[in-house]
């Protein structure tokens, strides 16, 4: 995949410094994408370090099956802490609530000392009504460790939007905007960052507006073609699919038409929901790429070869890289998301419609229901823990 490779050349020096500055800690961050121009959502948050350089095991001599799978995505690792970074450097990250939780639990860091700054921060500190001043603690404390990330790794730092707005599009755009206004005071510039939203029909219209204005934005907890083909008319920049979860939903319930269509066709519902959004966006010519999480086996990076992005888990990724293929194996691999493919997927009458608040919510079945609310809920109680330990602990010593 051309779009996807050109984007492995970034520089990862700059993760070599995060790693030696802080080697023995384990703080979690979470990667995301890097930016197309350097071409050179859990208890504990995990880093995704986006890499490039699967050399063949020295013991083998031949190419692996992650040099071969990297030829048709980019592989994502997700890892769980920075003594893991010499095998997967990282090229961006994600800055959230749970972030801000694990950095809190550390000894002295140049990440605490960014929160412990932002606790400090004399506007803040000036506000009268305790919920604004609380707000203002947690947007300068994001930004602040935002910044600092956005000085080791060479792609974009991403910051997550408070998930207690996702159903307030008027909320997400003035969270967005102030914090880009603060990203802005400490000379981060718009295009090393991504916003983080879920994909509520009111986040979904929220990553409309912002796309226009050149702000890049991140669907998440997509479980439904109605909120990928809504956010890829909205423009939104990257778009996330879980599959491991559709997965895990649909062998434990029963009633969601999208996921009984999939499971009668004889397919998987998380890759057939990959396979349709992929190709939607691809032969209507949307800009979005698609990011696929939750991964749980081999066999399912396999069946998403040629998709934009591949979350891929530590273990997962080391069996790729331990099994060698032959040079002349010409159908191990095949790339069943393509530009071909694309042209070929036929769509219904109601799959074509201009996404609007009622077919959205028509058309949201079940399964994206009940996981996306999950999810959100997830957000927001990290959410509230940061608030109530910022509480604790405010005014910080030694500032």
């Amino acid at each position: 995949m051309a779009a996807a490779a050109s984007l492995h050349t970034a520089s990862l020096s700059s993760s070599s410094t995060l790693l030696q500055h802080n080697r023995r800690s384990t703080i979690p961050v979470r990667s995301v994408l890097p930016i197309p121009a350097f071409n050179s959502r859990r208890s504990c948050t995990q880093i995704r370090a986006s890499f490039t350089d699967f050399s063949a095991s020295p013991n083998t001599g031949g190419r692996t099956e992650l040099d071969a799978l990297s030829r048709f995505s980019e592989v994502v690792p997700d890892t769980v802490v920075f003594d893991d970074f010499e095998r997967f450097p990282p090229t961006a990250a994600t800055v959230s609530s749970s972030l801000l939780l694990g950095i809190c639990s550390l000894p002295d860091t140049a990440f605490k000392g960014a929160v412990d700054t932002a606790l400090a921060d004399k506007h803040c500190y000036g506000l009268e009504s305790p919920e604004a001043r609380m707000t203002c603690f947690v947007n300068k404390a994001l930004v602040n460790v935002g910044g600092e990330l956005s000085k080791l790794v060479p792609g974009r730092v991403s910051t997550e939007v408070d998930a207690r707005l996702a159903y307030d599009t008027h909320a997400i755009v003035g969270k967005v905007e102030n914090l880009l206004n603060l990203y802005n005071s400490i000379d981060v510039p718009a295009e090393r960052l991504l916003f983080k939203i879920p994909a509520t029909w009111q986040g979904i219209e929220a990553a409309r507006l912002l796309e226009s204005e050149g702000i890049q934005t991140h669907m998440t907890f997509v479980y439904s073609f109605s909120q990928a083909a809504a956010a890829a008319q909205a423009g939104a920049s990257v778009i996330q699919i879980f599959v491991g979860r559709l997965r895990d939903w649909a062998r434990n319930h029963s009633g969601d038409p999208e996921i009984e269509a999939a499971l009668k066709r004889g397919e998987d519902p998380g890759l057939a929901l990959v396979t349709k959004a992929y190709n939607y966006i691809h032969k209507y010519g949307h800009k979005s790429k698609l990011m696929v999480a939750s991964v749980r086996n081999k066999q399912d990076v396999f069946n998403l070869l040629g998709v934009d992005y591949i979350i891929t888990p530590l273990k997962i990724l080391q069996a790729l890289k331990e099994s060698t293929t032959p040079d002349d194996d010409k159908y191990t691999f095949v790339e069943r998301l393509s530009s071909k493919s694309a042209v070929a997927y036929n769509f219904t009458e109601e799959e074509l419609v201009k996404w609007d608040q009622l077919k959205f919510a028509s058309a949201m079945g079940p399964a994206a229901l009940e996981l996306l609310a999950a999810g959100m809920d997830g957000y927001s109680d990290q959410a509230k823990r940061v608030e109530e330990l910022f509480g604790k602990i405010w005014p910080p010593p030694n500032v």
